[in-house]
């Protein structure tokens, strides 16, 4: 279960803070959706989740720990907007290995088949992918770490249709496993498949509707 309590974030440059107390639940093995427009916050938001900012004020946790910035890295795999403009390997093989060259082909084979990519020859470029499989491919970077949360970035920016169906067909069957937590200024794909949302707007974070009483989102 993942809480955020009070989570407010006010840098000094700022003359009104950036996120407004607050306060989400998460239960483990479900997808949660944040939805705003650009400047909302939500960017923001990930990156506090993902451990590389401190929020100013109030407390993330984690099944009642109450988590550092080092935690949050440990707990959860981001994945930002347009992954693919950050590989910087030559091969499938090296971006999954990089920072991890301990990784064993079965734990390499098993990211791959996660995310539909284990036909893929690991020799394989990613600039060579199709921006699907790259949009996986970052998922699997991600999963090969064994995190308890993913963090998705507007997963589905820039794809065309028959991908962005894809693409959410996979975040379908990874919320089996996994805690997902997205952020998306348009939210028509994901809310089918969605168990939770929220609205953030100016830095305030309200609850939503989902399934059926999402008609018009």
């Amino acid at each position: 279960m993942l809480y955020l309590r009070d989570l407010s974030y006010h840098p000094p440059a700022t003359p009104s803070p950036i996120l407004k107390s607050l306060n989400l639940t998460l239960p483990p093995q479900k997808l949660g959706l944040i939805i705003g427009p650009s400047g909302s916050g939500k960017s923001t938001l990930l990156e506090i989740m993902a451990g590389l900012a401190l929020q100013t004020s109030g407390e993330v946790a984690w099944r009642e720990q109450l988590l550092t910035p080092l935690h949050l890295q440990q707990l959860g795999g981001l994945v930002f907007q347009f992954p693919e403009r950050h590989f910087c390997c030559s091969s499938v093989l090296e971006e999954l290995r990089l920072g991890h060259p301990e990784l064993g082909s079965d734990r390499v084979h098993s990211a791959l088949e996660e995310v539909g990519l284990g036909h893929l020859s690991l020799t394989t470029s990613p600039q060579a992918l199709s921006g699907g499989q790259q949009r996986r491919l970052a998922l699997a970077v991600q999963l090969i770490r064994q995190p308890h949360l993913l963090l998705l970035d507007e997963p589905t920016a820039g794809l065309d249709w028959s991908m962005r169906q894809q693409l959410i067909a996979l975040l379908e069957r990874l919320k089996k496993k996994w805690t997902l937590l997205i952020v998306t200024h348009d939210a028509s794909d994901l809310m089918p498949i969605a168990d939770c949302a929220w609205r953030l707007d100016h830095g305030n974070l309200e609850e939503a509707a989902v399934g059926k009483k999402a008609v018009g989102v």
